[in-house]
């Protein structure tokens, strides 16, 4: 069944993160053995009714936010309504989730698409059914102070990233300050899992900034515009088909966001310059 935590954003405490590490015996440039930090990397399988979906490899923190946020940005799935129920077996590293219907998922061949994204990223051919242009209506902007100090105090909340390194976080932000911090050994796996909060939790992406550590692919962009977030930050670099599809979908891409330094490449008109 779903375990929900309202405030994930606090849960990231010592005491819950080294409960996704591992200590090993390290040899370092002083020719001494030292004890080192490192994650650990699971196996998860994630199955729509009785049709295995996909295998990945994950730190398995929230398997069920994960399940429901790729099913969710492969446009699989379209609302929580759609769900009866969400397990998941640890013993079995699988989580099942149960429609009130079969989905049109089940009813035909869909074609996977392998992506640049860490761990083997895959996406569904029809994921680009669901992709609409995020309204030019929407002038919500977001003052770059602020924007500073969120990531200012990012990079300050305890994270696996500081205890072991080797992982990615994504980030949900609202006016108000983060709202949820996912981590995982790949950024789409990181991603996945804020949007199957957002989708769990019912949140309103209207208003929202995702942050992620991670470079900004082509499908970084993609899972932002499925989750209808207006505004992406990294503090990574951008590729070419990146800003082409954030342009074309009018979401506001700002990369390499380092102390006063950053590049916005589309729809800049959302960032207030109040410095």
């Amino acid at each position: 069944m779903l375990r929900l935590k309202k405030n994930l954003y606090k849960a990231n405490t010592k005491k819950g993160l080294l409960n996704l590490v591992s200590e090993v015996k390290s040899f370092n440039e002083q020719s001494k053995y030292e004890i080192i930090k490192i994650v650990d990397e699971k196996i998860l399988t994630i199955y729509l009714n009785s049709q295995e979906i996909l295998t990945a490899m994950t730190i398995c923190d929230y398997p069920e936010y994960l399940a429901a946020g790729f099913l969710y940005n492969q446009n699989i799935l379209n609302n929580l309504d759609e769900i009866e129920s969400i397990e998941y077996n640890e013993e079995l590293a699988v989580v099942v989730i149960r429609t009130k219907e079969k989905t049109l998922f089940e009813q035909k061949n869909i074609k996977r698409i392998k992506t640049s994204g860490c761990a083997l990223g895959t996406i569904f051919g029809d994921m680009f059914n669901k992709l609409t242009p995020i309204p030019k209506a929407n002038k919500t902007q977001f003052k770059l102070s602020h924007i500073r100090q969120l990531v200012k105090e990012i990079n300050l909340t305890p994270s696996l990233y500081l205890e072991a390194g080797a992982i990615h976080g994504s980030v949900l932000c609202s006016s108000t300050g983060p709202l949820v911090y996912m981590e995982d050994v790949g950024r789409h796996n990181a991603v996945d899992k804020v949007s199957g909060w957002m989708l769990i939790e019912n949140v309103n992406p209207e208003d929202k900034i995702l942050y992620t550590t991670g470079r900004l692919t082509s499908e970084m962009v993609l899972k932002a515009i499925s989750m209808k977030i207006p505004v992406l930050v990294s503090r990574s670099g951008f590729t070419k088909l990146a800003v082409d599809l954030a342009n074309q979908f009018n979401l506001t891409l700002v990369g390499r966001f380092k102390g006063k330094r950053f590049s916005c490449v589309s729809m800049k008109r959302r960032l207030l310059f109040d410095e």
